[in-house]
């Protein structure tokens, strides 16, 4: 069974088709950092209008390097939300409007389900059940997971999402947007002992996060160091550890707590060189697995989407999609 998958819910126009909910036939995602550099961060509307730019070009690509034709394509699945209502909104809308014309069937998917299930598009797949970290620029929490449609949120940030917090620093210390891969590329040059940043644990035996009082931090930092741009990488190196350090620890709390052997890493976060390194570390020494997507699959992309939807669509009596269905902002409860 070959899914199309379709994702705008942020700035990443992407296209994928997925056979059988695991093998990856083809992942294209066009990417619009150059478009919102400029203004340090997502706009809305430029995002939105750039996806109905990019839509078809996406989709056709995507089906050419599947050597697939529309014909091919048993079902369509799109992200529903969370996320920026006029980006979703076109991904949403095409697919709607293609699925009707094709005459197959169509799956609204949730965002985080979707990364939830990129961890099954890789050669070592968990086993369920498994606790998984969803850690990116708009969302950071604990699920457990029973199935590839099934999680229980065990707890999520009360501010930031750690994702933000990159951003949002590396725009203090004037690196350029996005900030994540800038300041864990300065952090491999400074020393993350040297800086000590707080870590607000809230309670180190529940799952919630919160990163605001890091980032202010930080802010109070290069504030009242007027040579701070001398110690940048050891100010990089020091706020990526404090992060590192709770999502890590809560994690395999988590872990311990529920009684899993296996655990993920996912979203665009879980592209972070020391978050691996840290985790994947004490994972081996507690005998646990860890599992986290290829770098290509950590992003915003439609393979994941693909996957997720697969799993509702080649159920007979699965939930299907109807021509009144919306997009939402906001990650359902």
């Amino acid at each position: 069974m070959k899914i199309l998958g379709i994702e705008t819910s942020c700035d990443e126009t992407a296209a994928a088709v997925v056979e059988n909910g695991f093998l990856v036939r083809s992942s294209v995602v066009a990417s619009q950092v150059d478009v919102h550099h400029a203004y340090g961060g997502v706009v809305p509307e430029l995002a939105a209008r750039k996806h109905m730019e990019n839509i078809c070009i996406v989709v056709d690509q995507a089906l050419a390097e599947a050597g697939v034709n529309l014909g091919d394509i048993n079902g369509i699945a799109v992200t529903r939300g969370p996320g920026l209502v006029g980006a979703l909104l076109v991904g949403f809308s095409f697919a709607k409007a293609l699925s009707y014309g094709m005459g197959v069937p169509w799956i609204g998917v949730d965002h985080l389900k979707g990364h939830l299930n990129s961890v099954f598009l890789g050669h070592q797949k968990p086993a369920f059940p498994f606790v998984a970290l969803l850690v990116s620029g708009g969302h950071t929490g604990i699920y457990h997971v029973t199935s590839h449609i099934e999680a229980r949120l065990m707890g999520q940030t009360r501010d930031d999402a750690a994702g933000e917090a990159f951003d949002k620093v590396a725009k203090m210390l004037e690196l350029g947007y996005p900030g994540g891969v800038l300041i864990s590329e300065m952090a491999v040059q400074g020393d993350p002992e040297k800086i000590h940043f707080p870590r607000a644990w809230i309670d180190k035996t529940r799952y919630a996060f919160s990163f605001s009082g890091l980032k202010t931090a930080v802010k109070r930092y290069i504030e009242t160091h007027a040579d701070y741009r001398e110690h940048m990488a050891d100010i990089a190196a020091g706020f990526e550890e404090a992060v590192v350090d709770v999502l890590s620890q809560k994690l395999l709390h988590a872990a311990e707590e529920t009684g899993c052997r296996d655990m993920a890493v996912v979203g665009g976060v879980a592209a972070n060189r020391r978050l691996r390194k840290k985790i994947a570390e004490a994972a081996g020494e507690r005998g646990l697995k860890l599992h986290v997507p290829d770098i290509s699959l950590c992003g915003d992309n439609a393979a994941m989407i693909a996957a997720a939807g697969y799993h509702y669509l080649a159920d007979p009596e699965g939930p299907r999609g109807r021509l009144d269905d919306d997009v939402y902002s906001r990650a359902q409860a």
